[in-house]
Parts: C-alpha cells; sequence; structure tokens
C-alpha cells in the first residue's frame, strides 16, 4: 500500500513512520515538519554497500550524495555505516567536517568551487576534488602549489548520454554546466593538460547523467562511454587511470506508478560491462564509487502539515491550503514533482477526494500537488506529504519570512529532533 516499508498504519487509522503515530509527532514538534526514519536510511546504505562490495569484489565505494540532505546527523549515520561523502560546497564541507566526518572519505564537487572553498578542501586533505573546468583546475594547481600540496583529483565528464529525465535536472548531455565534454576533444584535453601539471595529481574520471532514472540502460552505457575514455587516455598519454566514479541518480518510489528498481539491479549491469570492457582491453577493473543521494535520503522521509482553509471552487478544483509550501518543499513550484499525499488520521481509509495542496506562501504558484487524490479532509487535520527525505528540507528557504521547519528523527517508535525549528529570532539574527 505504502511507497516505503517504514509505513504503516495504526489501530487507531494514523499514519505511522518508524512505528511513531504521525499526528502524535505532529502534536509534539508542530508542523511544518520532516520526519526520518533511521533504520530506512540505514538500510538503504547497507544495500548499496552490500551491492558494491559483491559485484566488484570489494573494490569500491559508496559515497552519499550530501545535497540530498546535509545535517551533522546524517553525516554522522553516513560516517557510522562506513560511507564516503560527495559535497558540493563550503557549507556542505564545514558540516562535514562539524561531524567529524573523516576527510579521506570526503569528495568535493561543484561546477564552480570558490578560492576559499577550495583552501577549506586543502587545508582538511579531502580525499578528491572533483575538477569541472580549466579555470577551476589552473586555480587549484597554483593554490596547491603554494600550500606545499599535491591533491588527488579526478574530472567531471560529460559522456553525451540521454538519461530520459526531466530537463532540468539533465546533467550527463553536452549542453549542461557540469563537466568537460567528450564529443568535442574537451575532455581528452583537459586530461592532458591535468597531467602536466605539478600540483595536482590526476587519479581518475567522474560522471553524472542525471536523477531519478529508472531504467538501467544509460547507466550501462555511461559505464562503458567513460571506461572506453579511460582506455584512450592509456593509449594518447601512458596513464592508467585507477578510479571510475559513476555517479548516482538511481530513481525511487513517489507515487506507485514509479518503477523503482533495487539498488543491485543497476549495480550488476554496471559491473559486468566495465568487467567486459576491461577484459576487452586489457586494463584493470578499476576502483569503482557510486553516489546515490536521494535513493538514501528520500524514501526514508515525509513531511506534515495541518490543514487550514478547504477551499471549494464549484467545477473547478478544491483547494486545502497547509502551514507550509514551497518554502519547505519547493520542488512542484520547480519542475512538477510528483508526490503521494495522505491525510495521515484518516490513512486506511479509501481516496475519494480529488484536491490541490495549496502552501501558505502569497504566491499562485505555492502548490505542493494539483489534482491529487486523497482521503476525506477537513481544517485541522494531519496532511502527510510521503518521499520528501531529499531535496526538501536541502531547498527549504525563508520566502515570506518563514522560519524553516525541523527535521525529527524517528526509530524504533522513538523520536528525537536533529534539526531544530527556526524562531522568528533566527530571521532577524544576521540583520543589522
Amino acid at each position: 500500500m505504502f511507497l516505503s516499508n517504514c509505513l504503516n498504519v495504526n489501530e487507531k487509522g494514523h499514519l505511522t513512520i518508524g512505528g511513531a503515530d504521525t499526528l502524535s509527532l505532529a502534536e509534539e514538534y508542530g508542523t511544518p515538519l520532516y520526519v526520518m526514519d533511521e533504520e530506512t536510511i540505514r538500510e538503504s546504505c547497507r544495500a548499496f554497500k552490500r551491492s558494491i562490495d559483491e559485484y566488484y569484489d570489494g573494490h569500491g565505494r559508496v559515497i552519499y550524495a550530501s545535497k540530498a540532505l546535509n545535517c551533522l546527523e546524517m553525516c554522522r549515520i553516513m560516517e557510522q555505516e562506513g560511507l564516503g561523502l560527495d559535497v558540493v560546497s563550503g557549507g556542505e564541507l564545514y558540516t562535514a567536517l562539524k561531524a567529524g566526518f573523516p576527510t579521506d572519505r570526503i569528495y568535493f564537487h561543484g561546477n564552480n568551487k570558490t578560492a576559499a572553498e577550495i583552501k577549506l578542501a586543502l587545508e582538511n586533505n579531502v580525499a578528491r576534488l572533483i575538477v569541472d573546468n580549466l579555470t577551476e583546475l589552473r586555480l587549484l594547481d597554483k593554490m596547491a602549489g603554494e600550500m606545499g600540496k599535491q591533491p588527488k583529483i579526478m574530472l567531471r565528464i560529460k559522456p553525451g548520454i540521454d538519461a530520459h529525465t526531466h530537463e532540468f535536472i539533465m546533467t550527463g548531455q553536452i549542453d549542461s554546466k557540469f563537466g568537460f565534454a567528450l564529443e568535442t576533444g574537451e575532455a581528452l584535453a583537459a586530461v592532458k593538460e591535468a597531467t602536466s601539471l605539478s600540483h595536482v595529481a590526476l587519479t581518475g574520471i567522474h560522471c553524472h547523467i542525471g536523477s531519478q532514472i529508472f531504467d538501467t540502460d544509460p547507466f550501462v552505457l555511461a559505464g562503458e562511454v567513460l571506461f572506453t575514455f579511460m582506455r584512450d587516455i592509456k593509449a594518447e598519454t601512458g596513464l592508467t587511470l585507477s578510479e571510475l566514479n559513476l555517479g548516482g541518480g538511481f530513481g525511487i518510489k513517489y507515487i506507485t506508478s514509479d518503477d523503482a528498481k533495487a539498488y543491485d539491479v543497476f549495480m550488476k549491469a554496471v559491473s559486468r560491462k566495465i568487467k567486459e570492457k576491461a577484459a576487452e582491453y586489457g586494463l584493470p577493473v578499476p576502483f569503482v564509487c557510486i553516489e546515490p543521494g536521494r535513493s538514501i535520503a528520500g524514501p526514508a522521509g515525509l513531511t506534515l502539515y495541518t490543514v487550514g482553509a478547504v477551499k471549494e471552487i464549484p467545477n473547478i478544483r478544491t483547494y486545502v491550503s497547509v502551514d507550509g509550501g514551497m518554502t519547505d518543499n519547493p520542488r512542484y513550484a520547480l519542475y512538477q514533482a510528483d508526490f503521494t499525499v495522505l491525510v495521515a488520521d484518516r490513512a486506511g481509509e479509501a481516496a475519494t477526494e480529488k484536491v490541490t495542496v495549496a502552501g501558505k506562501c502569497c504566491e499562485s504558484g505555492d502548490l505542493i500537488q494539483e489534482h491529487v487524490m486523497v482521503q476525506p479532509v477537513n481544517a485541522g487535520d494531519t496532511l502527510a506529504v510521503l518521499a520528501t527525505g531529499a531535496y526538501n528540507y536541502s531547498m527549504a528557504n525563508n520566502y515570506n519570512r518563514i522560519p524553516k521547519a525541523p527535521i525529527v528523527m524517528v526509530k524504533d517508535g522513538n523520536s528525537r529532533v536533529v534539526v531544530r525549528r527556526e524562531s522568528y529570532e533566527d530571521l532577524v539574527r544576521n540583520d543589522v
């Protein structure tokens, strides 16, 4: 019935997550409220780790893409589960450092790293810097030389693959702000320049072909294209790269029709192709990294709201207004993302009413979902939007001076705050 195994309905007919009654959580912590199930997070980490250990013979690493949900507690969980951490900004790196995350498992991405961010990464000896462009490559080499460092780097490559996804979240095609293009020769030229520099050590290449991908074929093709490029690098430069980072983008179930596959389906298919090409080209199988983010955090979370006005416009639609909106979930406003919505008070009942869930911001586009079927809904009910563990808190904002919602972690029916609710005082803290 539900999108995630951590969800259920109790004897009162209320929606539960991780054994905790969502109405009780809403009453205790207030709404809007992000809720994450710790066991779901950990089991996803372990499933990815089991897959990469099995199909790459332990010669690989799962790196959590922390942009999906970055906070101290998520960093701690990733450290405990033995994962690496992908950061894309100074703020994400600083959070990882504050959490005590081992820097030899931190991978620093980003298409426009500032000098200050590069300095922070070099000072803390992060595992890899994934270089996006020649300007960054040259700046990094200069700064590393001045600091007496020689960081290990990977180059981000655009493999030119159509990932069959929404154009706003396709990042592997040639027309993208990310990385070096293969088709134009730009990628090979970048490799040659990187190998000529004295203060960086090129260890591998990286790609990310998009997000929310259900088909295994694009991942298999990306693996083949990048490994073939590694062969070409060997032929052109004599350098045998030892690392291949295939990014993330594994799709999750937001609605029942989403065909989310088990993680090892992807691992098995891609590893078979990598090993096949390694044998064909006479090259060693590289150390393979993957970067799941959404698929670890997304299914583990939901957002709870309190219903305010229910406004019926005859023959048009019924608006159900909630006490959150595009400030805590901007994904529908950005690209009409699908979500499953439940009335948590009557989660076991049939969804018989078609409604549009509206936020409280002063914007007509502040909607969470349009024309979605829900259980009978009234003012004062608790509304649950499922699979919001990824890219919701991360993208939260203070439009209309609305404080950001807290995050509560649940485990075995017990709950704890891992990110506090912002106060009005927090909103003016930096004003002068």
